[in-house]
């Protein structure tokens, strides 16, 4: 019995021991000093550490942000370049053959996908490569379908032997009539002619369009601003 007791005795001590050691070498007021110390520690730890989080979250924000803006304008800019190349065209007016309508110098969209959906119409103005030089564009006002009459007595125009009320037509731009001529127009070419009569090279003088080579019709004008709108026919 005794020496249990003495061995439970030495157990108490031994656990009581290490207590005591670690009391000896921190007394009780310092330990809860230090205590509080580290926790101060831990918190700034803590504080520094959501800091560096939080410059890392606003870099990453910013980084989204540019990719995101990259994306767009990529986006944009292909978006433009299938409309410039499918849809819509800018073009240059260059000389006075659509006067009044258009003038020199203007600046229009040329819808180059509307023919993908419907006929090419009478009195519609087109842009198409020029068929004795298809590096050159010109622009003219579509007047013979296929299949078309047209004639040319004392300065009037007949189609399928209808005298045509042209209102686009300006005295002040054909006061030299064309002389008396006659055209029939083949299939899948077009007869155009400029609203300025007196100075428009079309096809009174170098014949008919062939439909490959109209690419598109004009239908807004975007300079000068004072002009700005739709062209209308």
């Amino acid at each position: 019995m005794k020496s249990m007791k003495i061995e439970q005795i030495s157990q108490e001590d031994s656990y009581s021991g290490s207590i005591s050691k670690t009391s000896e070498q921190l007394p009780m007021p310092e330990l809860y000093l230090q205590a509080l110390t580290n926790c101060k520690i831990f918190a700034e730890d803590k504080l520094i550490e959501r800091s560096f989080s939080f410059e890392e979250s606003k870099a990453r924000l910013w980084l989204r942000e540019a990719l995101a803006l990259l994306r767009d304008f990529a986006f944009a800019a292909a978006t433009a370049a299938f409309i410039v190349v499918f849809v819509v065209q800018p073009v240059k007016v260059e000389g006075t053959s659509m006067l009044p309508r258009l003038h020199d110098g203007e600046r229009i969209f040329v819808n180059k996908f509307i023919y993908q959906f419907s006929k090419i119409e009478r009195g519609d103005i087109v842009v198409f490569w020029y068929p004795k030089n298809p590096s050159q564009s010109f622009i003219k006002r579509v007047i013979g379908l296929p299949g078309d009459e047209i004639r040319i007595t004392n300065g009037k125009l007949y189609i399928n032997n209808q005298l045509q009320v042209e209102p686009y037509i300006s005295a002040e731009y054909n006061s030299h009539p064309t002389p008396n001529k006659y055209w029939v127009v083949d299939e899948h070419h077009y007869f155009v002619m400029g609203d300025n009569r007196d100075a428009s090279n079309d096809s009174r003088s170098w014949g008919l369009v062939p439909e490959k080579y109209i690419y598109g019709k004009a239908v807004f004008r975007y300079w000068p601003l004072s002009a700005i709108g739709p062209i209308d026919d």
